[in-house]
């Protein structure tokens, strides 16, 4: 299960994958995530294209709660072939499988629409819902402009949308094969393993040494070795993998971002804000903005 949350993040930061997400939302003005099986976050949220109605549901800790069962369903259902699930606002979420050979390294998944025109009672149950069940406070012009805002597919348009994902899961499954064998060819096991304890580790005040002791190789040759596979030094990497972990925690608005350094591991909120410019080119809050933008 590593090995493929690790294979579906090496996708979803190749030039193909960004590319196609990039052309596929602005042709079809639809969002679209590639996600791993096991995923506790909602794949649209903060990504270009999410329907605004979604984005402002999504604020509620119980509305996550039920977007994140509409991901469970999926996942068990589409292992195979596309599946679409309806949440219980009445939006369509679909989901493409991703495999390489006979195994299921995760899903190609869009959707945040209606499969039929919304009426006035669907969206009154809606509100009932929303409102006293779930105890969710928004003004209702603005639910109500977002939610008829939403993107109505017709059963054709539906049906290209799914084929369009699964054409591209047959490419990424390709790719993904080729991925595995360059990884196993190129880097060593006892570099794998280190990368993985820093990824396990690295909230914590993680070491060069504690990380040479933890794959049994003396510190001085473990700093040469993954320098020389890696092609950065051992500081550079973890801070990488921290920001990269940033990054998605800032898409949580209600999170402040002296709340997401510290979760990540840093010490400071000033070297955090430091080492993010130096490897995103913006700071934290400017790159929270742009994601509000997008």
């Amino acid at each position: 299960m590593k090995d493929s949350k690790t294979l579906i993040e090496t996708l979803t930061h190749s030039k193909i994958y960004q590319d196609y997400e990039r052309a596929f939302s602005e042709a079809t003005g639809l969002p679209v995530a590639l996600r791993p099986v096991e995923s506790w976050q909602l794949p649209h949220h903060g990504k270009r294209s999410e329907n605004p109605f979604c984005a402002l549901v999504a604020q509620k800790s119980r509305s996550c709660a039920a977007c994140l069962q509409v991901q469970q369903k999926l996942s068990e259902s589409a292992t195979h072939e596309a599946q679409s699930v309806t949440c219980q606002l009445g939006l369509c979420d679909t989901a493409v499988p991703v495999r390489t050979g006979d195994r299921l390294i995760g899903f190609l998944q869009t959707g945040q629409v209606f499969c039929r025109k919304p009426t006035e009672a669907q969206f009154n149950r809606m509100v009932k819902l929303l409102v006293t069940e779930w105890g969710f406070e928004v003004d209702q012009s603005t639910l109500r402009e977002a939610y008829f805002s939403t993107r109505v597919l017709n059963s054709r348009q539906h049906e290209s949308v799914v084929k369009l994902l699964a054409i591209f899961s047959q490419h990424l499954s390709m790719i993904s094969n080729q991925v595995v064998v360059q990884q196993e060819n190129a880097e060593p096991p006892v570099i794998a393993r280190a990368k993985q304890f820093i990824n396990e580790h690295q909230t914590e005040e993680l070491s060069l040494g504690q990380v040479a002791k933890a794959v049994n190789m003396s510190t001085f040759y473990f700093c040469k070795m993954f320098k020389k596979i890696t092609g950065i030094n051992f500081t550079d990497y973890l801070s990488r993998v921290r920001i990269e972990k940033a990054k998605n925690l800032l898409l949580n608005r209600n999170l402040r971002i002296s709340e997401i350094a510290y979760e990540v591991g840093f010490q400071s909120l000033t070297h955090f804000n430091r080492v993010f410019k130096k490897i995103t080119g913006q700071s934290p809050t400017q790159y929270r903005g742009q994601l509000a933008q997008a």
